[in-house]
């Protein structure tokens, strides 16, 4: 590959001799340099699209490619972008710094950069797309941190960090206040193998201090690998938000609800790694997900440090957990795990929480082991297999083989004649389909799995089917699809989903 280095002082705000190049038309604009990326930067108008060419680019110390005022529209956005993807590849102690600018898109760039790449609370309306994410390996660094309003993070690859550092982080102005409306979605994240006990986080959305903020994140289509570096895989910090569709797969980390109030957690496949799902905090919806083959625990609800937490709380009181109260907690599966569903032991025990028509099957020590709760209701879960029924009430719950069979992405689903077809009972929310994209009709099955015939519109992701750009397959329309196939599971020892598993959407 060609390198190309820019040495000759600051980017920030400066002019350069540089023009476009002859021919290039006002919408377009394919530049060679640093210098000449800047020019054509500070010249853009709404639509246009800068276009740098492949190679290798150092900026200097104390520069940056600099985003100052600049503002396309929703319609016609600024964009930056490499000339093919990943061909350009910025190093460097800074790569692109934003202020009050909007409506900008940066696609397709290696960042192999040494400081955090922010977007501001005076950028709403940044997109970073199809970009290649390796900054130095320097400890603490975050890398990605969101502050503006309507951010849009999708189909880039984070990977490969060593140290303590988040890959992304959303965070707000002020000392309340968190970034509104992130949008997170089909990006891959990997190789996070920090060591330490904490600060190694692929996406955290908050922090305890905006916990009671809503957000409105969504997190979607997501596939995290090998994700080591902290418990929490995606740690939400914050207030109202979505967490649904994400492929969690062989990492330490799961999905941890650890400050903050009504977020859902749909849909979500948690396979051969370490812990699933943890709750603390109120209101929260978990429905339709999948977790398979975990060596932690499988789902806790979490008990609190204080009952709630609320405006004027100390630093210190801030940090400590709030017992989860009111979530609804329906139509999933939890298959192999090592602990399947606990509870914790702090002072304020979880309160008036719904476990209704969800699957749980293992061998391994109690299936529920929850300690104390307050005001729980427990109704139409199916449990099976040799491990004990531990604290769940007899009348929450039948003991019943499930029939499950294993398809070829690793998931074990309903077979025919399954006891849960048909066999679920609460409405106290609306289920429209299930965690494969299949329609449930009025007849809803107990687990995250509505049997039918017909392929998964849905199944765990893999990385050919995020940072590529592919159309998410929507559920069809109309009837009950149905679907067959494979090897019914039997009474007996239980087959655990593969690790590794691999199926398209």
């Amino acid at each position: 590959m060609q390198r190309r280095t820019f040495l000759t002082g600051t980017l920030l705000g400066a002019a350069f001799a540089a023009g476009l190049p002859a021919g290039a038309s006002a919408a377009e604009a394919r530049v060679t340099s640093l210098g000449a990326l800047q020019n054509a930067i500070d010249r853009a108008a709404p639509g246009d699209r800068i276009v740098l060419a492949n190679g290798t680019y150092t900026v200097p110390a104390g520069g940056a490619i600099s985003v100052f005022g600049k503002n396309g529209t929703t319609a016609q956005p600024i964009t930056i972008t490499a000339e093919s993807r990943g061909g350009a590849v910025l190093q460097g102690e800074r790569g692109f710094v934003f202020a009050d600018s909007s409506n900008i898109t940066v696609s397709g760039f290696s960042f192999r950069q040494r400081t955090t790449l922010e977007i501001p609370a005076s950028c709403p309306r940044i997109r970073l797309t199809r970009n290649d994410f390796r900054f130095a390996d320097i400890s603490g660094l975050d890398w990605v941190v969101v502050r503006g309003d309507d951010a849009k993070i999708d189909r880039n690859h984070f990977h490969e960090k060593t140290t303590e550092g988040i890959f992304v982080v959303v965070d707000g102005p002020g000392s309340t206040a968190v970034a509104q409306r992130l949008h997170v979605f089909k990006n891959h994240f990997s190789d996070h193998r920090f060591a330490g006990a904490n600060g190694g986080e692929p996406i955290r959305l908050g922090v305890s201090g905006r916990a009671l903020s809503g957000a409105h994140a969504v997190v979607e289509y997501n596939l995290f690998e090998r994700c080591d570096g902290d418990p929490e895989t995606i740690s939400v910090k914050s207030s109202d938000n979505t967490i649904r569709h994400n492929t969690i797969r062989d990492s330490l980390g799961g999905i941890v609800l650890r400050h903050g109030n009504r977020t859902t957690v749909d849909g979500n496949y948690l396979l051969g790694g370490t812990d699933g799902l943890r709750l603390y905090g109120n209101d929260h919806l978990v429905v339709n997900n999948y977790l398979g083959g975990l060596t932690g625990r499988a789902l806790t609800i979490g008990s609190g440090t204080t009952r709630d937490h609320h405006t004027g709380e100390t630093t210190e009181q801030r940090r400590g957990n709030d017992a989860c109260d009111r979530a609804v907690i329906v139509h999933n599966t939890l298959f192999g795990n090592a602990r399947t569903l606990t509870g914790e032991t702090r002072d304020h025990e979880p309160r008036d929480v719904v476990l209704a028509d969800n699957l749980l099957v293992g061998d391994a020590g109690s299936l529920v082991a929850m300690g104390k709760t307050t005001g729980f209701t427990w109704q139409s879960n199916i449990l099976w297999g040799s491990a004990s029924d531990g604290s769940l009430p007899a009348d929450g719950y039948v003991r019943t083989d499930p029939r499950l069979q294993q398809a070829s992405d690793g998931v074990f689903r309903l077979a025919a004649g399954s006891p849960a077809i048909g066999a679920a009972t609460f409405d106290g929310v609306s289920v429209a389909e299930d965690i494969d994209g299949h329609p449930r009709g009025s007849a809803r099955d107990i687990g995250a799995d509505e049997y039918a015939t017909s392929a998964p519109v849905r199944r765990p992701l893999t990385a050919a089917d995020v940072r590529g750009g592919a159309a998410v397959a929507r559920p069809p329309d109309g009837g009950r699809a149905r679907r067959g196939g494979g090897r019914a599971q039997r009474p007996g020892r239980l087959r655990h989903a593969a690790r590794g598993a691999r199926a398209g959407v």
